[in-house]
């Protein structure tokens, strides 16, 4: 059976997206099965992120309406052939979705594959509900800012309401520099803060080429092997602003 991992913030502009799709593609390259669902009824993006757009028929809500079964409305990513993304509608109001349709379309896929990680909407609402219950693990996102980080803690509380086997934390846009300089706070002081193990890392330089996932950069890769095995060993988000060339990339950044 597959595990289900649902990926949510409470906050949006954190990068839940870019960590579902990147976490995915990460786990697709190494021999798992995954499928890429896109919980979000307002402002559904993640196949335009894996750039198939183009390749959807069927989503989420025509499966639901019984318009298709499930594994027709899978688009499989070009370059990852191990990775299938179920598109979600924007057009669909949100009151039309209960949690318990939503659920059943993504337990129809469960037995096929090894992992299926649900891209949660922003906010703490119906949305974030919907994708809570059909999932049995999470991933928190945050940013290293105060606003995100109290968003996280209060979608931690909410998710304890679950049956979940395991509630983590991702940090993301860690900027390296700033942890160094000691005017940001580092990954595990944020999971200390929310009381949550830590289970990776993104540092804020990355520039990732969302349209065809061309590279997966070794943060992520940090990350899907912490999913896969359990052996947190996390990504080192200073790593380019420590010794001496650190230190020159520390003063020319603070002269930009």
């Amino acid at each position: 059976m597959a595990r289900i991992i649902v990926v949510t913030s409470g906050k949006g502009g954190v990068g839940k997206t870019t960590v579902s799709t990147y976490l995915g593609a990460c786990l697709s390259a190494k021999g798992e099965r995954v499928v890429l669902c896109d919980a979000d009824f307002g402002l559904n993006n993640i196949d335009v992120v894996c750039g198939v757009e183009k390749s959807v028929l069927y989503d989420v809500v025509d499966v639901i309406e019984g318009r298709c079964r499930v594994k027709q409305a899978l688009v499989r990513h070009p370059k990852f052939y191990n990775l299938f993304l179920l598109a979600s509608r924007s057009t669909t109001p949100e009151r039309f979705i209960s949690p318990q349709s939503f659920k059943l379309a993504i337990e129809g896929l469960s037995g096929e594959f090894d992992y299926i990680i649900v891209d949660s909407p922003a906010g703490i609402d119906e949305g974030f509900h919907r994708a809570a219950c059909s999932a049995n693990e999470a991933i928190v996102v945050t940013t290293p800012h105060i606003a995100a980080i109290r968003d996280a803690d209060k979608a931690i509380s909410l998710l304890k309401s679950y049956q979940m086997k395991s509630v983590s934390l991702v940090v993301n846009m860690a900027q390296g520099d700033l942890i160094v300089s000691g005017d940001m706070p580092t990954p595990r002081e944020i999971a200390g803060v929310l009381k949550v193990p830590l289970l990776g890392a993104i540092p804020a330089d990355y520039k990732l080429p969302f349209s065809d996932l061309k590279s997966l950069p070794r943060a992520f890769k940090a990350l899907a092997e912490a999913v896969r095995t359990g052996k947190r060993k996390i990504y080192d988000t200073t790593v380019r602003y420590t010794g001496f060339w650190g230190s020159v990339r520390r003063a020319l950044k603070r002269r930009l």
